[in-house]
């Protein structure tokens, strides 16, 4: 007998607490053994995931509850990885939207609300932490409801059934008053507010494919779902390409979902979430069908790229010294296969055999790519981001952002002050009451690129700022760069204490001494807006006498750390990031060095 389905996606703005509700609804249904060592967030597989605390691919899970299979898709928050939350909400027949019941509806909660909407999913609204300090919960729904209203949602959507949950806690409940159990009330809202999947197991075969994995024994492996038809383990099926193509081949293995375990099944019909086998050439979108009748479902639709930065061969006097994978077929052959999995990415070869144009949603999905690549062996170099510009009407456009900031009172002023000078338009401004004020602009993409670094510097690192696409506008003004310009070292050599402890007047250094560098490579920062080069391997003369106070403990002052996404929001328009298995290096385009 097949079990009743229901397929539910879970989506909400980062950090407010999707990959934990679904540790708990995992843990509540029995899928681990008593005493087994389940770690948290452990939908978050990926090393990456783990160490950000961010969920950056979605993934699928399934839990039986009162003789119901159901399918749980967990899904990113970060408006970055847009591209994963659309490629799966066609997986689904509901989502459950969680809110924080602290900060209410964020920019991320907008953009994958609006997604839902339009997929005409009915959400269920969850207020989540409602176990924190601070937390407002009717408040929260109050929110939530404009949002849904702002976003053109129907009278049904409107009228979203809500809980009240603790996710670290365990629990979910219809009303503030009843007491704290279990997460029961919320698989009870499931099965009556998520629609059992509609599809006719008695027309031919159309799965699409949403998601793809691999296995060193089976190969590519495709993850979708079966909107019609039956699906059989060895039976004839045939791929059709995004390009009309019908590709012909067999389902070597069918597989199922049970908690974290893949399952071997003979046959699953319309409705059900499976893996499949047998398609070494199957990539999003496309559609697995009966090879007697292929037809496909419509591909799937993802917003284009806001962002675009290239991807070039490392030319730098330290090329290939830490690298694997250097050579510009390497770095292509990698970024093609990206593109296999990464729906919303974009590669375009350039003029130059050494340079790839690779276009993204933001700069933490650029970044996530760079981090991936250069622990697999890769080494290479990219430019400063760039904003791409689009014609609307006849008109030059850009992207802008929906930017909101919480921060501290006193960082207020400095905030909207440089903001000011970027571009954004203040929107709204709420004093929360505990010294905190959170204020939302508008404001043009290109005016967030390097602003997190100075927003952090603004609130003493006590800011939390985030910010989602908004729409495409005219183009304004000239946005002011980077106010300081670069120390530039003009030698090749081992940094010394000496020489950095001389220069330190003349601003913040990157590295520490015994940093190797080369000529042309950024150094620091310099305290006036003009480049400077300076020699950093100068070393100290010795002589037979000795200096007065020359044994005193000297100390040089902490360096500013460069990570890749501070690299990434830092350089300028000549600059690049030197990326490798070991090192973030920054430097001018150029070799030739400006004037002492």
């Amino acid at each position: 007998m097949t079990l009743p389905i229901r397929n539910v996606a879970i989506i909400a703005h980062v950090d407010h607490g999707k990959t934990t509700l679904v540790d708990a609804l995992l843990k509540q249904s029995g899928i681990f053994r008593e005493g087994e060592d389940v770690p948290d967030c452990v939908m978050d597989s990926n090393a990456l995931e783990r160490e950000r605390g961010i969920t950056i691919l979605s993934k699928n899970t399934a839990v039986r509850y009162k003789e119901t299979l159901i399918n749980i898709v967990d899904t990113p928050g970060h408006a970055d990885f847009g591209g994963e939350v659309e490629r799966v909400l066609g997986m689904v027949d509901g989502c459950i939207l969680i809110v924080d019941a602290n900060e209410g509806p964020m920019p991320q909660t907008r953009f994958v609300l609006k997604k839902a909407l339009e997929k005409g999913l009915r959400p269920i609204v969850v207020v989540n932490k409602i176990d924190r300090p601070q937390a407002d919960p009717y408040g929260s729904i109050d929110k939530v409801l404009d949002l849904f209203l702002e976003l053109g949602a129907d009278e049904a959507q409107c009228d979203f059934p809500y809980l009240f949950a603790s996710g670290i806690s365990g629990y979910a409940k219809q009303d503030l008053d009843d007491e704290p159990k279990d997460l029961q009330p919320l698989f009870e809202a499931i099965l009556r507010h998520v629609p059992a999947p509609v599809g006719d197991p008695n027309k031919p075969l159309q799965l699409q494919v949403t998601t793809l994995d691999y296995s060193e024994y089976l190969g590519r492996i495709v993850i979708g779902r079966i909107h019609n038809g039956v699906i059989r383990a060895g039976q004839p099926a045939a791929l059709v390409k995004d390009t009309g193509e019908v590709v012909k081949a067999k389902i070597t293995k069918l597989l199922g979902f049970e908690g974290l375990k893949r399952i071997e099944m003979t046959e699953a019909s319309a409705g059900n979430i499976v893996a499949v086998a047998g398609f070494a050439d199957a990539n999003i979108g496309e559609t697995i069908t009966c090879p007697n009748e292929p037809q496909a479902l419509p591909l799937i639709k993802v917003d284009e790229p806001t962002l675009q930065m290239t991807f070039s061969v490392n030319d730098s006097p330290f090329a290939g010294q830490e690298g694997k994978l250097v050579t510009s077929r390497q770095v292509r052959d990698r970024l093609m296969r990206e593109l296999e999995t990464n729906v919303a990415l974009r590669v375009e070869e350039t003029d130059s055999p050494d340079k790839f144009l690779v276009s993204g949603r933001g700069e933490l999905h650029l970044g996530i790519l760079i981090e991936t690549m250069r622990r697999e062996g890769y080494e290479f170099q990219v430019s400063q981001p760039q904003v791409i510009y689009r014609e609307v009407s006849g008109q030059p456009c850009e992207p802008f952002e929906l930017l909101v900031l919480d921060v501290p009172e006193d960082a207020v002023g400095s905030c909207i002050e440089r903001l000011g000078q970027r571009k954004g338009e203040m929107q709204d401004m709420q004093v929360t009451g505990n010294g905190r004020t959170i204020i939302e602009f508008v404001i043009p993409a290109r005016g967030l690129i390097g602003f997190r670094g100075e927003f952090m510097r603004m609130t003493r690192g006590e800011g939390i700022m985030n910010h989602s696409f908004l729409d495409y506008r005219q183009i304004t003004g000239d946005i002011e760069a980077r106010n300081k310009g670069v120390l530039i070292s003009f030698e090749e050599g081992v940094s010394t204490f000496y020489a950095m402890k001389n220069a330190e007047d003349r601003g913040i250094f990157f590295i520490t001494p015994g940093t190797k560098v080369y000529r042309g490579m950024i150094v620091g920062e310099h305290n006036r807006p003009q480049d400077l080069e300076l020699n950093v391997c100068k070393t100290k003369q010795l002589t037979n006498h000795r200096a007065a106070g020359g044994d005193e403990l000297v100390q040089l002052q902490a360096p500013m750390e460069m990570s890749l996404e501070r690299a990434l929001e830092y350089i300028g328009p000549d600059e690049l990031v030197e990326v490798t298995p070991k090192s973030i290096r920054l430097r001018k385009v150029s070799k030739k060095l400006v004037k002492r």
